[in-house]
């Protein structure tokens, strides 16, 4: 079985090709350079039969998905659409898509186990599932250049500082003491949730993706598994998990 997951963020819009489970192809492109034109020779040159579609961006009615509908099995991910946990957010109509599909990457790569989930891009958000695949929810926090931007514009003299390696955990100027305050919280602040969940729910797995993970896990001190591909991953796991429902 052959599916292509497609994700429209804040920044990029990315696709995976998945098979059994396994992603062998993926592409990422800058906004203006995708169109679902573009997603349809790729669905079928490669002959998918079923495609998914997580988008934080309102579809226009001229998109061209409608088209893609007529040819293939699709989905577009929903509030209302069925997951392979049981999801206990109180408003899932403000959930976003991508921690959808995050939690279910996680539960696929660790199955019958309790998983916090880090996403650090743009915000860092926190996810929680429990080992009997229960989505309890999670948290939402600045992300790491959003903190840096946040103490320049803010404030009238703190300069804009870029991310980077300091001698010290303890600034010892301007420079470090930003750079250490934005990146070693966020150190904290996951060490912190880690530690939480360890003591709500025993043995947790801790799972890191999203722009800056790579930056993150470098500086972390405790077991962390890294996946930059989480999302597409359980956006494959949502998809395969309707179309089993259809049979």
């Amino acid at each position: 079985m052959l599916n292509l997951v497609i994700d429209i963020g804040n920044t990029r819009s990315k696709a995976g090709l998945f098979q059994g489970g396994e992603l062998v192809e993926q592409w990422s492109w800058a906004h203006e350079k995708f169109s679902f034109e573009l997603l349809k020779t790729i669905a079928t040159n490669h002959r998918v039969q079923n495609i998914i579609l997580s988008t934080v961006r309102q579809l226009p009615e001229d998109s061209g998905w409608a088209s893609i509908e007529d040819d293939f099995f699709c989905l577009l991910l929903s509030e209302t659409t069925p997951l392979p946990f049981q999801n206990l957010y109180r408003t899932p109509q403000t959930l976003g898509k991508d921690r959808l599909a995050a939690v279910a990457g996680a539960q696929a790569l660790f199955p019958g186990q309790a998983c916090l989930v880090v996403d650090a891009g743009t915000c860092i958000t926190y996810e929680v599932l429990t080992a009997e695949g229960a989505y309890t929810g999670g948290n939402i926090a600045p992300g790491l250049r959003m903190r840096l931007q946040a103490m320049h514009t803010f404030t009238a003299k703190l300069p804009l500082t870029e991310p980077g390696g300091t001698e010290n955990r303890i600034g010892y100027n301007t420079q470090s003491a930003l750079m250490n305050g934005a990146q070693e919280g966020i150190l904290f602040e996951i060490a912190g949730y880690a530690n939480y969940c360890r003591e709500q729910f025993g043995t947790v797995q801790i799972l890191l993706t999203g722009g800056d993970a790579d930056f993150l896990s470098k500086k972390l001190k405790s077991e962390i598994f890294v996946d930059q591909n989480l999302v597409l991953r359980g956006l494959d796991q949502i998809l395969s998990y309707n179309v089993h429902l259809q049979k």
